[in-house]
This record gives structure tokens, sequence and C-alpha cells, in this order.
């Protein structure tokens, strides 16, 4: 069973940044494929970013060259940098993990991911 505490969200202004982080209480043998969704209000539940035990990363086009996502496997924390925010990127962000040895999770869906924090509210002004 793994657990994931995010942290790091909050209210910014446009052009503004922020880092996200997801703190896991075990990535055992680190056979996670990790990643970031987010979720709008009346909209659906969408891919961020992917991280894989390879270390292969995937981004959403909505915010490849903005958005970074890293993993520390000795401090068991996934993260997520947010630069150059837009309103659009205003949502309600979840971290995810799952067991999945494969090189790329890019591919990965919602319901592919098993383990999921509670959330962490990002509020983008304009």
């Amino acid at each position: 069973q793994v657990q994931l505490v995010e942290s790091g969200g909050g209210s910014v202004q446009a052009g503004g940044s922020l880092r996200l982080s997801c703190a896991a209480s075990a990535i055992a043998n680190g056979i996670y494929c990790m990643g970031w969704f987010r979720q709008a209000p009346g909209k659906e539940r969408d891919r961020v970013a992917t991280y894989s035990v390879a270390g292969t990363t995937g981004y959403a086009d909505s915010v490849k060259g903005r958005f970074t996502i890293s993993r520390d496997n000795a401090k068991n924390t996934l993260y997520l940098q947010m630069n150059s925010l837009t309103p659009e990127d205003t949502a309600m962000y979840y971290c995810a993990a799952e067991h999945y040895r494969g090189i790329s999770c890019g591919d990965k869906k919602e319901a592919d991911f098993r383990y999921w924090g509670q959330g962490t509210q990002v509020t983008v002004d304009s």
C-alpha cells in the first residue's frame, strides 16, 4: 500500500511559478510509474506529466515547455515545477502511482493508476 500526500499548491498571478511536491510513504524497489493529474471544475481529470521507473518523462501538450516533473527516490518524493502559469492551469492537482516497470509510462491513463493523493489546489489569477 502506498500513501501519497501532495503539497505546494496555492494562488499565484498569471506568469508565476509553483512547485508541487508529492511525498510517498514507500516506493518499494522503485517499481512505480508516478504522475501528476489535474481536474478543473466541471471537467474530467487529465494527465499532466508522468515519470517512469527508468526516468522517462512524459507531458501533456498543454504544459510542454512550462512544467517539469522530477523525482527524488532517496526522499520518496515526486515534484512538479510549474512555470509561466496561466488561468487555464487552475485546477486540483493530484499525484498518482502504480506498479509498472516499463521504460515509459506516458500513455498511462487515470484508470491505470491505483494509488492517489488527496490533491492540492492551484489557482492562477489573471
